[in-house]
C-alpha cells in the first residue's frame, strides 16, 4: 500500500513554536540533534518545527532522525526528508548503528503506544530502546537528553484526585498486556537515572498525557481523533462507553513548545507533566467536536453509567511545568479541533 504525502504544518503553528522558544536556540547554533521516534506524531512536529526554526534563525544546525523505514517517511513527509538539515538514519531503536560525530542533544521519542500481543515484547522494546539511546548519548558526547515518558506511569487515576501531580506514587500493578506500556515507561525513567549517574548528561523527563493536532491519527484508539473523523464524514459521533470519563487535551504546537523547552531547560531527572489541566467528559468532548465541525451531527452513547461507579479520569496537574519553566497552554480545545480538522481537509465555515 502506497503512503500518501501529508500536508506541511500551518505556518501559524510553526510561528507559534518559534515565538515561544526563540530564546532557547542560540546554544544549538551549529550543533547536531539526534531524534528517535522522529517519524511519529511527536516526531513529525519536532522535526518540522526544527526545520522551520533552523531556517528562520539561521542556526546552521543539523538533525539526524532515526526511522525504521526512511522511504516510507520520505513518501509521507517529502518536505521534511528533503530538507538539507535532516538526515534519515535507518534502524530500530533497540539495535541501531550509531552515527559518527558529536550530538549535543538527544530526543528519545520512540515508543509503541498500542498494546502488542506480548507484554514482554512491549516492556523489552520500551526499556531496551531507552538503554540503547542512553548508550549512544554517552558515546556521542551528549549534554542534554529528553525522554518522552507518559502519564500512564501513574496507573489508574483515583476518582478523588482531579489532577494528578508528579508527586503521586501509585501502587504497583500486575504487568500484563493492558499495562505493559505504563510499566515500560516507569522502568525507562529508572534506567535514565541509573545510566546517567556520575555522567554529565542531564535527562529531562516529560510525562506526556493526551493531545490533539495535525498528524494525530483519526482511525486509531484516540477518542478525539475518532470524533473528528466522524464529524468530518457527516456520520453519527459514536461513544463506545458511557461518556463520563474525563480527559484533557493539549494542542500539538503547545506540546512541541513544552518539549523543546524541556530539552534545553528542564532540571535533570525531575519528571514534569506535559498536558492540559482543562478537562472535559467524553460526552462533552463529542458535543464540542459536533458544535465546532458539524452541528447537525448526532451523538450515540453506547452504554449507560452504572450507578455508584467511580468516575474515571486521566487529567494531569501542570503546576510544576508552570512554576519551573513558565509553560502554559495557548490554544483552546475548540480551536484545536478546528485546526486538526482543517489539516485533514475540512473547510472552515465562514462566520
Amino acid at each position: 500500500m502506497s503512503t500518501i504525502a501529508t500536508p506541511p504544518l500551518a505556518r501559524r503553528d510553526l510561528d507559534l513554536v518559534l515565538s515561544l522558544t526563540r530564546e532557547l536556540w542560540d546554544e544549538a547554533r551549529g550543533q547536531h540533534i539526534f531524534i528517535t521516534g522522529g517519524t511519529g506524531f511527536f516526531g513529525c512536529w519536532l522535526v518540522e518545527s526544527f526545520c522551520h526554526i533552523n531556517l528562520e534563525l539561521g542556526l546552521g544546525a543539523q538533525a539526524t532522525v532515526l526511522t525504521r523505514d526512511p522511504a516510507k517517511f520520505r513518501a509521507k513527509c517529502p518536505h521534511l526528508a528533503d530538507d538539507s538539515a535532516i538526515t534519515l538514519l535507518a534502524g530500530d531503536v533497540c539495535s541501531f548503528v550509531s552515527p559518527e560525530g558529536e550530538f549535543r542533544y538527544i530526543v528519545h521519542a520512540a515508543t509503541e503506544a498500542v498494546v502488542q500481543p506480548s507484554a514482554g515484547e512491549m516492556l523489552a522494546t520500551t526499556v531496551e530502546g531507552t538503554r540503547q539511546a542512553l548508550e549512544f548519548a554517552r558515546r556521542c558526547g551528549a549534554k542534554r537528553f529528553l525522554l518522552t515518558s507518559s502519564g500512564a506511569v501513574y496507573g489508574r487515576q483515583p476518582a478523588e484526585i482531579t489532577h494528578v501531580p508528579e508527586t503521586y506514587v501509585p501502587a504497583p500493578e500486575a504487568v500484563d498486556a493492558v499495562n505493559a506500556y505504563s510499566e515500560g515507561k516507569r522502568r525507562a525513567e529508572m534506567v535514565c537515572g541509573e545510566m546517567t549517574r556520575g555522567t554529565e548528561i542531564e535527562v529531562a523527563i516529560a510525562r506526556c498525557w493526551a493531545f490533539c493536532g495535525p498528524h494525530l491519527a483519526l482511525d486509531a484508539h484516540f477518542a478525539i481523533g475518532n470524533f473528528i473523523r466522524d464529524a468530518i464524514a457527516g456520520k453519527t459521533i459514536a461513544i463506545g462507553g458511557d461518556g463520563t470519563p474525563r480527559r484533557s487535551y493539549l494542542y500539538a504546537a503547545d506540546l512541541t513548545v513544552w518539549l523543546w523547552t524541556m530539552l534545553f531547560r528542564a532540571p535533570a531527572l525531575v519528571p514534569i507533566n506535559v498536558g492540559s489541566a482543562h478537562d472535559v467528559s467524553i460526552r462533552e468532548l463529542a458535543e464540542t467536536v459536533a458544535r465546532v465541525l458539524a452541528p447537525e451531527s448526532e451523538i450515540h452513547v453506547a452504554k449507560e453509567r452504572v450507578h455508584g461507579s467511580p468516575l474515571a479520569r486521566y487529567v494531569p496537574s501542570v503546576q510544576r511545568a508552570r512554576e519551573l519553566l513558565g509553560l502554559r497552554e495557548t490554544v483552546g480545545l475548540e480551536e484545536q479541533i478546528l485546526r486538526t480538522a482543517e489539516w485533514h481537509g475540512f473547510a472552515r465555515r465562514a462566520d
